[in-house]
């Protein structure tokens, strides 16, 4: 099975989405994945029903594609397939992706990562061994309370210099 930068290229996929600002996002770039983790695929849709449009059209190369909308405003769309060997999911909403919490989790993540170095990928690689999901995962390892999708929101507009205090609140790093 080729990797997933490999098969996310030959797949064309990328090229498929093209109008609608694509974005890799998720665990497999942040180095934090573990066995069954997906492609993560973030569009900017003003209207979601014109990825899903392209998307079934592609429907001979996308065997397992399964198609959904939220009920939620805006009703994102949510696609999951599958390109060799790796699962896939698309998540289009009529949300600008620079605005999407998905992205903005998937930027603090990525800079926690650049300040917590190898130990708090570590520790969250272990949490999520252990079944948890991402966000909750970095919760976990940062000692956050309250919700930790909002928590890691709240963090992604954080400067550096506070990630680095809650990373040694956490005891990642020295004062």
């Amino acid at each position: 099975m080729p990797g997933w930068r490999e098969a996310l290229a030959a797949s064309g996929v990328l090229d498929l989405l093209a109008g609608f600002d694509p974005r890799v996002a998720g665990t497999l770039p942040l180095g934090v994945s573990i066995a069954g983790s997906d492609i993560d695929i973030l569009c900017h849709a003003p209207d979601p029903d014109d990825v899903a449009e392209r998307l079934w059209r592609w429907r001979e190369r996308l065997r397992t594609l399964n198609l959904w909308r939220w009920t939620a405003a805006g009703r994102p769309l949510v696609a999951t397939f599958a390109i060799d060997g790796w699962p896939v999911e698309v998540f289009a909403s009529p949300v600008e992706v620079d605005r999407q919490e998905g992205w903005r989790h998937f930027l603090v993540e990525g800079r926690l990562l650049a300040l917590g170095g190898d130990a708090l990928r570590e520790r969250v690689v272990v949490l999520r061994q252990g079944g948890a999901k991402t966000e909750p995962a970095f919760a976990a390892a940062l000692e956050l309370r309250g919700n930790p999708y909002a928590e890691l929101y709240g963090l992604s507009h954080a400067p550096d210099a506070e990630l680095r205090e809650v990373l040694l609140l956490a005891g990642f790093g020295e004062a």
